[in-house]
């Protein structure tokens, strides 16, 4: 999968997989041959020098006829495997998968064969099939392989991970897999939850039904670069007029990061609206950007009587109080304008009265802790046990936040989820592969708030502005990696746009886990 991938959930692929069966073009014991076999061989390209013996734990279900066919294929490599049922199949492909099984197969809790400890562990329980917590025995069955220092690979998606939500059903601990073999799409909870934390390196396999994608209807995406990206010839206005509003004496720092976030991803002109108190140690602090003086309400509504500015920025180092007064005022002119910090904390005694004044060319870019003021039935939902699948996950809460408050919501975290007020959500993923643990620093998000600022003044629209921005955020992250403070973002956002150019960037679900 190249380019911007889908995601889909656990119904979207079970309708994809129904659609191909029912058009008589496959069989379901053909899908669980191809995905069987695709798992083999990615577990042979990730370990090519693996000599040791293989567990496969194998569920009732579908999943686990992936696994008697996993083992089957690693079998005819060369390979000395043991399977470990759980309960015998209860579905007829996953049967007729065990019975083409002829190595060893022992029950779940009978006495360890002797031998040599395993070198691998296939997880083949129960996939995205879950709806309910692992039993315990089951669960510490997995912890204890993977405290053993056996590597855990896990087929379609770790054992008690939610595949829509990421969430670990019922709250138990969980081991993290060195591997997942995923199949036709990723799903969500690769990327969400405990699921992006505990999914390890993720391989995407083709198993021959993309002609019924269809089926699935509208899916979620992973962020990536929007083609907008590359610049056009013009003047400088042509890139539009970014407008970063900032606090007074002192509280400029977090103002400045945006507005240097915002030019370097590419907006013509940045300026720097601050009371004239501020103005001096402004000055002392920017080149490129520009400096004018905003004061209050009124000050600002004039300023914008200028149409060439574009897209504004309020929130970073802004102050609660004179959030209070420039919000409105940005807001009623209708042009993008993005919100963060000081501008969503402002309204959290009463983010009603925020949403009135919100319009769908705002975007609201919240971490947890300002989402919870904001939407605090949806935080505390998010916050509950998950007891059973599919769980209430980040893009369940993002998109109603979003179809509440009218307005596209970006909330933060190591998946960043992105969502319009229609309910059109992306995801911009930093985990398993394509971490950026260094993106937990003081400004990141401020350098964010104008990285994304900068592309609505570029013309994206602010959907398409939040998840690309997003991306690019992170990817500025990973290409800098560790000892990256806030400052460090903008300036590696050049490397990020030749690497465009270059066609080498990081795709977490491309079937090989890397560049485009």
């Amino acid at each position: 999968m190249g380019g911007i991938p889908e995601v889909v959930t656990t119904r979207q692929m079970r309708a994809v997989e129904a659609a191909a069966i029912g058009s008589g073009a496959v069989t379901g014991r053909a899908l669980m041959e191809r995905a069987g076999a695709a798992a083999a061989a990615e577990i042979a390209a990730a370990w090519p020098q693996l000599s040791g013996p293989v567990l496969v734990l194998c569920g009732p279900g579908n999943n686990g006829g992936d696994g008697y066919v996993i083992a089957r294929h690693l079998a005819g490599r060369g390979l000395s495997v043991r399977v470990v049922a759980m309960a015998p199949p209860a579905m007829p492909d996953a049967r007729a998968a065990a019975a083409d099984w002829a190595g060893e197969t022992l029950a779940l809790g009978a006495p360890p064969a002797a031998g040599a400890a395993p070198a691998l562990c296939v997880d083949a329980l129960f996939g995205t099939g879950l709806a309910r917590p692992l039993a315990p025995e089951i669960a510490g069955l997995l912890r204890g392989v993977a405290a053993a220092g056996c590597p855990l690979v896990a087929v379609d998606i770790l054992s008690g991970i939610c595949a829509d939500s990421g969430r670990s059903l019922g709250g138990g601990s969980l081991p993290q897999a060195a591997l997942t073999v995923s199949f036709h799409r990723a799903k969500p909870g690769h990327f969400l939850g405990e699921g992006g934390a505990l999914t390890g390196a993720l391989r995407v396999r083709d198993i021959g039904i993309e002609d019924w994608q269809g089926a699935a209807g509208d899916c979620i995406r992973l962020a990536g670069p929007d083609p907008a990206l590359e610049k056009r010839a013009g003047h400088k206005y042509s890139h539009g007029h970014a407008l970063v509003l900032a606090g007074g004496p002192g509280r400029g720092g977090a103002a400045r990061l945006a507005a240097r976030g915002a030019l370097r991803v590419g907006a013509g002109l940045v300026t720097l609206g601050c009371p004239a108190a501020a103005l001096p140690e402004n000055a002392a602090r920017l080149d490129a950007v520009m400096l004018t003086g905003v004061e209050d309400g009124p000050a600002l509504a004039r300023l914008l009587r200028d149409p060439r500015l574009n897209a504004l920025c309020l929130g970073p180092g802004l102050g609660l109080e004179r959030a209070r007064v420039l919000v409105p005022a940005a807001l009623a002119t209708e042009r993008p304008v993005l919100l963060d910090a000081d501008a969503l904390t402002a309204f959290a005694d009463g983010p009603d009265a925020l949403f009135a004044q919100l319009h769908d060319r705002a975007v609201l870019t919240p971490h947890d802790g300002e989402f919870a003021r904001l939407f605090p039935d949806l935080a505390r939902k998010l916050a509950d046990e998950a007891p059973k699948g599919p769980a209430f996950s980040r893009l369940d809460a993002v998109r109603i936040a979003a179809a509440r408050a009218g307005a596209t919501v970006l909330l933060k975290g190591p998946a960043t989820v992105v969502s319009n007020r229609e309910g059109r959500v992306r995801i911009a993923a930093a985990t398993g592969e394509a971490a950026a643990p260094w993106l937990a620093t003081a400004g990141s998000g401020d350098v964010l708030a104008g990285i994304v600022t900068g592309l609505m003044a570029r013309g994206l629209a602010p959907p398409e502005a939040a998840a690309t921005g997003a991306w690019l955020h992170a990817e500025a992250a990973r290409r800098f990696g560790p000892g990256l403070i806030a400052e460090d973002l903008p300036e590696t956002l050049p490397q990020v746009f030749r690497a465009l150019s270059a066609g080498a960037v990081f795709s977490p679900s491309s079937p090989a886990g890397g560049l485009l």
